[in-house]
């Protein structure tokens, strides 16, 4: 519903148009009527008038005059002229100040009620561009659209109010809509008020309309008395506020302009009021601001993991806080820097805590009380500092297990310290004392070493690759470099290498040789045995069988002398044998004496 004024010193005109308006289909309402242009402006800066029907000529003050006051209390008020005059000047004047469009008495319907539904459209117009506005500012499930029969007038007609919470104070339960809203419109009794939660926590966002300034002398001591009004209900807040003009610029833009200003201004302790349309700047090096000296102190301490000495000087900035009521900010900037030198030691570990850090700082500022907040403050460091060393203990193996495989697994390319630090998110100070702390040696004697290892085998798998494919392969800048840094780490040129790799081969070939040669002449020696034990039993059964048969005993000596022909040979079998084994001895002995040498 829209609420129009019509202005017109003729009494039977001004109740025509207000008849043919209540006669329109439009959602509108003839909140007010007046016959000159002094009365209908004091009715603008008391009442919400989001449309002005006005005559030109009228006695004290006249339509144009109107309309340059009337714009400048709000600069989205709609206006349509109303004249018996066709004057060029007039018109002219009009335009310049931006009327929207003007009607020729006698007023008829047909004309006034094409020009209302022009206007009516150009307002829900910007009615919708002020709830998309205010939809980026507020949480998302507080209701922007207004109630039935409720009014919306243009925001940057009105006030804008922003109150956030005193931090260390208690009731976070009680900062809600509902509660808020009861006590705003208590205070603000006879001028409409609008209350939303914002997308900050513990903040609120108030629309009201700026008559309700007329009771003050100024926009500071409105402010100041309704935070009074705040604390008598137990809600501790710093409140922001200032008039909204077209000028103002965009509300989103407008809000986070008087977001930061109030978060600025906010102190240590006790609330605030502030007008953001004309805020008061504070010199940064005011008492209680943290110098570069004690900053420096505080994180070098961290770093040094000088865990007592940071609690006591933490002990003492409290104590100096409290006393000097700071700025929030400096207290919140500490605590980002205590987060930020814990977070970077612990990156440093292979470790991201990062946003687990950024989580319980936020927690820190929330404390009912500032007591709470200092012992909370100060268990949390020590736990970071606990935190810290454990880490130390534990994760330099378990980072170089991680670097040793890697590093493995790249040694084909030309890697550097830098590579493996990007790779595990560390420094590349802390890969190098990682790796020393392992190895015994630095970082490069530890890829270099794995890399001539590799080009070792390289050499005994494939004897026929060239040590310039090798030193290539191996992503070593030449073969020259290649060389001589082989010969540092295995005592030998990449060829003397090969040639002891092939004598080896060479030698395990001949002792191959002659352990065959000894494994046949094994063989021979027992299969002479055997026929020694074969001749023996038949000279034995041919004993037996002379002494049985004497009468055959030519056979006998027949027998006789083939034995003695078979033992020969046996003899001379195992004559062989001793000497194959001797052979074997001798060449045994050369084999061993030439790889001495």
């Amino acid at each position: 519903m829209y609420n129009v004024m019509i202005v017109e010193d003729s009494k039977p005109i001004l109740r025509n148009i207000k008849m043919l308006l209540e006669t329109l289909n439009f959602p509108i309402r003839v909140a007010a009527t007046a016959t000159n242009g002094e009365e209908a402006l004091a009715v603008i800066h008391q009442e919400s008038i989001d449309l002005l029907l006005t005559d030109i000529r009228m006695p004290k003050m006249d339509g144009l005059s109107l309309i340059e006051q009337a714009k400048l209390a709000n600069p989205e008020l709609k206006v349509i002229l109303i004249s018996g005059y066709s004057d060029f000047e007039y018109t002219r004047k009009a335009l310049n100040l931006q009327v929207f469009d003007y009607l020729l008495k006698p007023v008829e319907r047909e004309a006034l009620e094409e020009v209302m539904g022009r206007v009516i459209d150009r307002l829900d117009q910007q009615i919708s561009k002020d709830l998309l506005d205010l939809q980026e500012i507020i949480h998302p499930q507080c209701e922007t659209a207004p109630k039935q029969g409720e009014e919306f007038p243009p925001l940057f007609s009105q006030m804008l109010i922003i109150m956030s919470k005193q931090p260390f104070t208690a009731g976070h339960e009680r900062w809600v809509q509902v509660e808020l809203e009861t006590i705003m419109q208590d205070f603000f009794t006879f001028h409409p008020c609008r209350v939303y939660t914002s997308q900050t926590p513990y903040q609120l966002v108030a629309f009201v309309n700026k008559s309700a300034l007329d009771l003050y002398s100024s926009v500071h001591e409105c402010l100041e008395s309704l935070r009074r009004h705040l604390v008598a209900h137990d809600y501790d807040a710093i409140i922001g506020g200032q008039l909204l003009y077209a000028e103002s610029g965009n509300l989103p833009e407008l809000y986070q302009r008087m977001s930061s200003i109030v978060s600025e201004q906010q102190r240590l302790k006790q609330g605030l009021a502030l007008d953001t349309g004309n805020p008061v700047s504070m010199a940064r090096s005011e008492p209680g601001c943290l110098d570069w000296v004690l900053e420096t102190a505080f994180v070098q301490m961290i770093q040094a993991r000088r865990k007592e000495q940071f609690a006591l000087k933490l002990s003492e900035l409290l104590n100096r806080w409290a006393e000097e009521n700071v700025l929030m900010t400096e207290v919140e900037r500490f605590i980002g820097l205590v987060v930020d030198t814990f977070a970077h030691l612990y990156e440093e570990q292979g470790s991201g805590m990062r946003l687990g850090l950024e989580l319980r700082a936020r927690q820190l500022v929330g404390a009912q009380s500032y007591a709470d907040f200092c012992r909370e403050l100060t268990e949390w460091t020590g736990q970071c500092f606990d935190m810290l060393q454990s880490h130390v203990r534990k994760s330099k193996a378990i980072l170089f297990e991680q670097i040793d495989d890697y590093v493995k697994l790249n040694k084909y390319s030309q890697l550097s310290i830098n590579d493996i630090a990007m790779k595990f998110h560390v420094s590349p100070s802390y890969v190098s004392r990682v790796i020393k702390n392992a190895t015994q040696i630095t970082f490069v004697q530890y890829y270099t070493r794995l890399r001539i290892q590799e080009a070792c085998r390289l050499m005994e798998c494939q004897p026929d690759m060239k040590f310039k494919e090798v030193s290539d392969v191996l992503s070593f800048s030449d073969q020259h470099y290649f060389s001589k840094v082989f010969k540092e780490y295995t005592g030998f040129s990449p060829t003397e290498y090969k040639q002891q790799i092939a004598g080896i081969e060479t030698q395990t070939h001949i002792v191959d040789q002659i352990q065959d040669t000894s494994a046949v002449s094994q063989q021979l020696s027992a299969s002479t045995e055997e026929v020694s034990a074969t001749v023996a039993a038949m000279s034995h059964i041919s004993k037996v069988s002379a002494e049985s048969a004497q009468t055959t005993s030519a056979a006998a000596q027949e027998q006789m002398a083939a034995m003695e022909e078979i033992s020969a040979s046996s003899a001379q079998l195992s004559k062989t044998a001793e000497n194959m084994q001797e052979l074997v001895r001798r060449f045994t002995l050369y084999s061993s004496t030439h790889h001495e040498k």
